[in-house]
């Protein structure tokens, strides 16, 4: 079971089972615990080989045990997601901590990827359990509909889910209208039926400041 203890820790009450997380993010815990280094993210050996060819780098381990553990990285506010079945799509470095059943993978993301400078992959969490996405800053989360499409400065994305399609754009932003914008400007746009998360802060990005 996750719950937030305020909004920047992470507690899992664990009964004999176990989760993934980043590694070295347990600040502390209750009860008896073991911790195991994972490789590839938890996918053995085709699995560090891809991360290595795509670039997306996720430290994990595996903890397991009866009693309470604690997780946290560097105060960074945490979200909680639940799956059903579904996917979820996350930057390596947003990802804290996911339900031990939950199969992790990578998925090429195109120029989106380049325009982050995380790489043109990204990590995708599959089935049905909970994961704990982190945010620099309270992240807001955005329902797109058929309807509406949504705009995300690819610096700010975080994750989404659902049945969404992405597509990776030039064009005019927010600090290009009001004078502050130097150079080319990149978007993404989502369109179709799910939630993206947004951090209020920017990573650098190959564009600049977007």
């Amino acid at each position: 079971m996750f719950r937030l203890e305020g909004s920047k820790t992470l507690a899992v009450d664990l009964a004999d089972d176990a989760v993934k997380a980043k590694n070295g993010s347990m600040v502390a815990y209750e009860g008896r615990m073991s911790f195991k280094k994972m490789t590839g993210g938890g996918e053995g050996l085709r699995g560090m080989v891809t991360r290595r060819l795509t670039g997306e780098s996720m430290a994990v381990m595996q903890v397991t045990g009866q009693g309470t553990c604690y997780f946290a990285d560097r105060a960074s506010e945490i979200n909680l997601v639940s799956l059903h079945g579904d996917k979820l799509y996350v930057e390596a470095s947003n990802l804290l901590c996911t339900d031990a059943g939950l199969r992790t993978g990578t998925t090429f993301t195109g120029l989106r990827g380049g325009a982050t400078g995380n790489g043109l992959f990204t990590t995708t969490v599959e089935g049905t359990g909970q994961a704990a996405i982190m945010s620099d800053g309270t992240a807001v989360v955005l329902r797109v509909s058929p309807q509406y499409p949504l705009f995300v400065d690819p610096g700010a994305y975080i994750a989404h889910q659902g049945s969404l399609q992405q597509h990776f754009q030039s064009g005019v932003n927010f600090r290009t209208l009001i004078g502050e914008g130097s150079g080319e400007s990149f978007q993404i746009r989502f369109e179709g039926e799910g939630l993206v998360y947004v951090q209020p802060s920017e990573r650098n990005t190959i564009g600049g400041n977007v």
